[in-house]
């Protein structure tokens, strides 16, 4: 019995299919190891062009130049906090307005989802946002960073998928035994929904993490400045080897020095992501194909 496991066509696609994905991980991982073995080498080495995949030169000496910076782990903390408040603020609004949007009986449900789909197309423009943000005295703050980009409308739509999707008996049986709406959310709702909920929280804590415009736009202060600042300022050549610990003078920053502090400030993620991994693809499609 010939079925399609064992056709000739779906073995080309396998091999066909593997190949491309053995390309793409090629693709994708390259760049990555490329940046750790430049953090490993000889910067002189790294000027000559000899580091491609395996460090020339092998020194821990770049690490220890850039742990010893005491701006470095200023701004790291600053990059922790922001990331862990502004995801737990994140999770917490898109959590709420995607259940409540999830109820088909909500009057005015269609206005407010329109109003939320509405700002994935238009925004105020950037010095309107800018303006208001002064005007709301959170310059130099948490906040700027935090508050302005709290809900994502795209992971708001999928969560909101995903509850649509939840068996409704669950929820009139809890009715019935006296629970109110609160409870239902935090008793019922939640504890079946933690695929989603690692997803998006996945997904807001690698955003804030790498986000680097809005704290260069409303923050004036270096010590305020998140880690990804820091990264920029190094990558644009704007910080000399004097302002992150270098004792001489007129000493440019290295171009080991980059591939350092990208390694250190991509290295969280990284250890995170396993842990949420197996939560991923099943939070994605579960709110993306549902309802």
């Amino acid at each position: 019995m010939v079925t399609v496991d064992n056709t000739r066509g779906y073995r080309v696609f396998r091999v066909i299919n593997a190949v491309v994905l053995t390309g793409v991980v090629i693709v994708t991982l390259y760049p990555f190891v490329n940046i750790v073995a430049r953090s490993l080498s000889d910067e002189f080495a790294i000027r000559a062009g000899k580091v491609n995949l395996y460090p020339v030169g092998f020194t821990f000496k770049t690490y220890t130049f850039v742990a010893s910076d005491p701006t470095f782990w200023t701004n790291y903390r600053n990059t922790v906090v922001y990331t862990v408040v502004a995801t737990f603020i994140a999770m917490v609004l898109t959590t709420c307005y995607a259940y409540v949007l999830s109820k088909r009986h909500l009057r005015g449900r269609t206005f407010l989802i329109g109003a939320a789909v509405f700002t994935m197309f238009f925004t105020g423009g950037l010095i309107p946002n800018y303006v208001l943000i002064s005007s709301l005295g959170m310059k130099d703050s948490i906040w700027a960073i935090v508050l302005p980009n709290a809900i994502s409308v795209f992971n708001l739509l999928v969560m909101k998928t995903f509850f649509e999707g939840l068996p409704g008996e669950l929820e009139e049986a809890a009715a019935i035994d006296g629970m109110n709406t609160y409870g239902i959310l935090l008793r019922i709702v939640l504890p079946l929904s933690k695929a989603i909920l690692a997803t998006m929280v996945l997904f807001y804590a690698v955003s804030f993490w790498n986000s680097w415009f809005s704290a260069f736009l409303y923050m004036s202060q270096s010590d305020l400045f998140p880690v990804t600042v820091y990264l920029r300022n190094l990558i644009a050549g704007a910080t000399t080897g004097t302002s992150v610990g270098a004792d001489a003078t007129d000493m440019t920053v290295a171009t080991n020095i980059k591939a350092v502090t990208m390694v250190l400030t991509v290295i969280p993620i990284l250890a995170i992501y396993p842990f949420v991994q197996r939560y991923f693809v099943k939070g994605v499609m579960l709110g993306a194909v549902k309802g």
